[in-house]
């Protein structure tokens, strides 16, 4: 898994990258926030460390404009012990909030709490998930149209479905989809996500062979496109 650490300390930075190493993540570095959020776009990170106090713009104003593109997982750290900072970086979409100078073995607890809760809502979720005119339900694996037809999933095809639409209007290399999905972490399975792509296209799409709503941006993977016209179920 791939960790985007933000800070303009670049001492800092280089032992956290260390710690993260050793650990057996990927570590990304970024030391402003259009840099953040430049790498949020090409590498697509499993977690966010994000100081508070960088050049350009602060880590609060990074959450806010990252939380309006991405749920990805973010923890803050920072030396200010202030309660009222600490409040606001919860509310303004921070995982967790994390006081320099900390304890390694801590930040690794914190990185795989915020990790684990993070897969346990994209697989487990209880809330439904709304994308156009498309509902989709989690207790009963069924995706819910427009005009009230409705289409039964397996749990894989459920799984995928509800990444894609978690991410609607991104696009999803088959690498992060079998990560996200499957927990593979190459690209050995890559036909694999092509199969249930097309399973979930014969479900779901008005046309199948002509798709409108789950896409394939070529060389580079599949897109969740909200409809906003009326969707019919052609193999449900």
């Amino acid at each position: 898994m791939s960790i985007l650490i933000a800070d303009d300390d670049v001492f800092s930075v280089k032992l956290t990258s260390f710690l993260l190493e050793e650990a057996g993540y990927r570590v990304l570095k970024a030391y402003n926030g259009a840099d953040v959020l430049e790498m949020l776009h090409e590498e697509d990170p499993d977690l966010i460390l994000l100081d508070v106090s960088m050049p350009q713009s602060s880590g609060f104003d990074v959450c806010r404009r990252i939380r309006r593109m991405s749920d990805v997982p973010i923890i803050f750290l920072t030396a200010n012990t202030r309660l009222e900072d600490r409040v606001l970086g919860l509310q303004i979409g921070g995982d967790d909030y994390m006081i320099k100078p900390f304890e390694p073995q801590e930040l690794l607890a914190r990185i795989e709490a915020v990790l684990r809760r993070s897969n346990n809502e994209l697989l487990n979720t209880s809330v439904r998930l709304n994308c156009g005119t498309i509902t989709l339900d989690p207790v009963e694996h069924k995706v819910l149209f427009a005009d009230e037809r409705m289409v039964s999933l397996t749990p894989i095809e459920f799984r995928l479905l509800y990444y894609l639409m978690k991410n609607s209007g991104r696009v999803l290399t088959s690498e992060q989809i079998l990560d996200k999905v499957w927990g593979y972490d190459n690209s050995t399975g890559s036909n694999l996500v092509a199969v249930y792509i097309r399973r979930l296209r014969n479900k779901i799409e008005v046309n199948h062979t002509s798709p409108q709503t789950i896409v394939t941006i070529p060389y580079l993977g599949y897109k969740f496109e909200a409809p906003i016209e009326q969707a019919i179920a052609v193999n449900g």
